[in-house]
């Protein structure tokens, strides 16, 4: 697929008004090219009304306008990382002392305690204490809110991933985050998706594209997934014309195909997936000539392609993504998720081992994405949300290894009007049970979407009669947070 040049300048703009020289050119490329994937009835659809769905809007002023979140997908072990335990130390290799027996999702998990080898250090100037396997995390410490006293419902990676992204653990296909900020705020631009998706080049994510669906949401809310391993040819999958299908025969099937969707949506209007087809053909004509560009990472500086490790191995796979994930907020894009192949995090053995390989192609690049944001004024209205399904155990499994823990584990958001420099909340002796200012997946959702000014309550879909919300199956004890705000 060739694309024409334009410069880093010319990305298409996110505030609505007038047609721009862009658009202009935008509607010549299409109409023109003899490689365009809608070609003229592209152009057609462009020039059209749009019918889409209206965007609630936020509910009262927002601190925040969008979302990158980097999911640490296995439960991040939080007292090799976060939440250092000198008792849990102390007495390593001997039973728990707890009254109950620690929840284990193995039974063959529950042995003694184990202690990391890991030296903790204050950082910044509040003082945050964290892991020598996260230094780089340590530097943006001041600009981090660590909450070290979170919850969830289950056990099972399944289940917890439908909690962290849904809110709900039923294994049904229910809408995400990102498809109700989508849904809730619409798209700052055009030409992009609303919600977009960096999946790991290797494969996908435990529950896999259900972590970014739309659920009974309109379909055209769900996460567009990027092709991270071939940005340079193929950004985005089938986007372009197949090989072997001439223009003529293209725009004839796409004509054809027009028709008979907008027949079917005049004759079921009550039928949100007909109009989102329609609009998705129509975002795709639009995405055609702007996601080349934004996924065109060679006009970066130096400085900035080694500030996300680009330049190393171990950690350029996900530093790329990372890079990519700020390229498309500065675009408007209101969402985007970061996933990882598989769980990575998920140490049932060789913990120690484990966790610092991880952290160590994760660490440099997390931290980037902050700095980069700051330095061009962006991390105030954006939020950086790390965080996994759960937490690991303090006792072992095999003798070296951790299980899932749902009781108390860690996670950290920058940016978009949460309070820096602080450790929010805080586990027992061992890392094992959230003990104090205790937050649930709900609560974290609930406050989410107040720093972008959105209730929880408030923002509804009607399905099958009832008005549904994010925290639905905890509505009435969901909460904002407000000492994670600043």
């Amino acid at each position: 697929m060739s694309h024409t040049v334009v410069p880093h300048s010319a990305l298409p703009s996110s505030e609505p008004g007038s047609m721009s020289s862009w658009e202009w050119s935008r509607r010549v490329f299409l109409s023109r090219s003899a490689t365009g994937l809608l070609g003229s009835v592209a152009l057609r659809w462009l020039n059209q009304p749009r019918a889409a769905h209206a965007a609630p809007g936020p509910h009262r002023r927002p601190r925040a306008e969008r979302v990158i979140c980097l999911f640490q997908n296995g439960g991040p072990s939080q007292m090799d990382l976060f939440d250092p335990k000198p008792e849990l130390n102390r007495l390593s290799g001997q039973p728990y002392p707890g009254q109950a027996k620690v929840e284990t999702l193995s039974p063959s998990a529950s042995g003694n305690l184990l202690g990391s080898p890991f030296a903790f250090h204050p950082a910044g100037q509040c003082g945050m204490s964290l892991s020598e396997i996260i230094p780089h995390t340590a530097r943006i410490a001041d600009d981090i809110c660590l909450v070290r006293s979170m919850v969830t419902e289950s056990v099972c990676h399944e289940t917890a991933l439908r909690i962290a992204h849904s809110g709900h653990p039923l294994a049904t296909d229910r809408p995400s985050l990102g498809s109700w900020l989508s849904y809730g705020l619409g798209t700052g631009n055009q030409n992009l998706p609303a919600f977009v998706v960096l999946p790991d080049p290797g494969g996908l994510p435990i529950n896999g594209t259900l972590n970014w669906s739309a659920g009974w949401l309109p379909a055209q809310h769900q996460g567009t997934p990027f092709n991270v391993q071939d940005l340079a040819t193929s950004p985005v999958l089938n986007l372009s014309t197949p090989a072997g299908v001439s223009q003529g025969a293209r725009r004839a099937q796409l004509r054809f195909l027009q028709q008979l969707n907008q027949l079917q949506v005049d004759r079921f209007p009550e039928n949100s997936d007909l109009a989102a087809r329609l609009q998705d053909f129509e975002t795709a004509a639009r995405m055609q000539s702007a996601v080349p560009l934004v996924a065109d990472l060679s006009g970066e500086t130096a400085a900035t392609r080694g500030l996300y490790g680009l330049d190393q191995p171990g950690t350029q796979a996900y530093g790329t993504r990372c890079l990519l994930a700020r390229r498309l907020i500065e675009q408007g894009v209101r969402f985007v998720g970061v996933y990882l192949k598989s769980q990575p995090w998920d140490t049932h053995s060789d913990n120690a081992n484990a966790t610092r390989k991880v952290a160590a192609e994760i660490d440099q690049p997390s931290a980037a994405l902050v700095q980069d944001l700051k330095q061009r004024g962006l991390l105030d209205s954006t939020i950086v949300l790390w965080m996994g399904e759960f937490g690991r155990t303090p006792v072992s499994q095999g003798g070296n290894g951790r299980d899932h823990s749902r009781r108390g584990f860690s996670l950290w958001i920058a940016g978009g009007g949460f309070k820096g420099g602080q450790a929010h909340g805080a586990t027992d002796d061992f890392g094992y049970e959230s003990v104090e200012q205790v937050v649930s997946m709900h609560d974290l959702h609930a406050t989410v979407l107040a720093a972008l000014g959105l209730d929880h309550a408030e923002l509804t879909h009607r399905h099958e009669g009832r008005a549904e919300t994010l925290t639905e199956p905890d509505l009435t004890r969901a909460r904002v947070v407000e000492g994670l705000l600043a």
